[in-house]
């Protein structure tokens, strides 16, 4: 078999480049959606759309493992309103930054 010239070798990892990227991003999306049906059972309701995203953001930014940590730090929260006030306000609060955290 006769030896490949540089140029037919580059065409030939090239191909592998362009057939590895597109199963890395076939992986990714099947992870992705593993991942999307999870959240079908969980109770996403209780927290806005900007909530869940930037809580979704910040674990992802800082590693899960860290995220984990922080959030068990946290005390527990009763069920239960306490003197009254909202547990969750889906108005359009302005207590936090009014940019993306990412």
């Amino acid at each position: 078999m006769p030896k490949k010239t540089d140029r037919e070798r580059l065409a030939d990892l090239e191909a592998r480049q362009h057939m590895m990227a597109q199963e890395v991003e076939k992986t990714r999306r099947a992870l992705r959606r593993k991942y999307a049906e999870i959240v079908t059972d969980l109770p996403v309701e209780d927290l806005t759309e900007r909530e869940f995203r930037d809580l979704l953001a910040a674990a992802i930014r800082c590693g899960g493992a860290a995220a984990l940590s922080a959030l068990r730090a946290l005390p527990e929260v009763s069920t239960s309103p306490q003197s009254g006030a909202p547990t969750n306000s889906k108005s359009s609060r302005r207590d936090g930054p009014a940019t993306s955290m990412a």
